[in-house]
């Protein structure tokens, strides 16, 4: 499984599956599929037209305008859903730069113009290859704009959630923290985390006086021992009422 490693501005380490070639084909597909619907619909549009216009000219010519969105299909939608196609959506994937960062439109359009290579000249092979063989599964357009496709699927665990693992024979310490509200638990939680995983010492300090303000607490604990009490505490008496 291939992750992209991404630092944010705390300098917290995030990471994301970067999707292989299987789940790209899929949303090609669903795309090809869409586009397929759509040139149906430009040919029945197209008989309509001809029974107005005796000139075949002309024919032609809006049945060209008609189907001209089509040839920029991803390069619209990837810019109008920030990185999605209705394939990508329904995979759950999307585009980003190799920060992480949203797309800008000139990542899109360096992707959408290396298409031709990718995809339409060689009948698909560079794109396929360049995804298989490369270490951030990016084809050849990926690689010029900087960017890859990421999955967006998220997989909940209780360290998402304000939930605590908390022992039947655990024994609480501050009593008053059913003050808090999950609404405030939650906001500790994790603001407690991003401080701890990036060894933000001052932040953590920082939460602590303000979580003992709240409290009225004088504890002797270490930050990061008192806001785990904390946490866990509230656990127990929320989960036991």
């Amino acid at each position: 499984m291939s992750k992209l490693q991404i630092n944010t501005t705390q300098n917290v380490n995030l990471d994301y599956k970067i999707v292989g070639i299987g789940e790209r084909i899929v949303a090609f597909l669903i795309d090809g599929f869409i586009l397929y619907l759509y040139a149906v619909l430009v040919q029945l549009i197209g008989r309509a037209i001809g029974y107005v216009f005796d000139d075949s000219w002309t024919q032609i010519g809006l049945v060209s305008l008609i189907f001209l969105p089509a040839m920029f299909y991803s390069l619209i939608l990837h810019s109008l859903f920030n990185g999605q196609t209705v394939g990508k959506m329904l995979l759950k994937i999307r585009v980003v730069r190799l920060d992480g960062s949203p797309v800008h439109w000139s990542n899109l359009l360096v992707r959408w113009m290396l298409r031709i290579v990718d995809i339409w000249l060689f009948f698909g092979s560079v794109g396929l290859l360049t995804i298989l063989f490369t270490d951030k599964k990016q084809r050849l357009g990926d690689a010029a704009a900087g960017t890859v496709v990421i999955s967006t699927k998220n997989t909940v665990k209780i360290s998402h959630t304000i939930l605590e693992d908390v022992e039947e024979t655990y024994a609480p310490k501050f009593t008053n923290v059913t003050l808090l509200t999950d609404k405030d638990v939650r906001l500790i939680k994790e603001t407690y985390q991003i401080a701890k995983k990036s060894n933000d010492y001052k932040t953590l300090k920082a939460l602590r006086d303000k979580v003992e303000s709240l409290l009225n607490s004088n504890s002797e604990l270490y930050d990061v021992q008192y806001i785990d009490t904390v946490l866990k505490d509230y656990n127990f008496y929320t989960q036991k009422s």
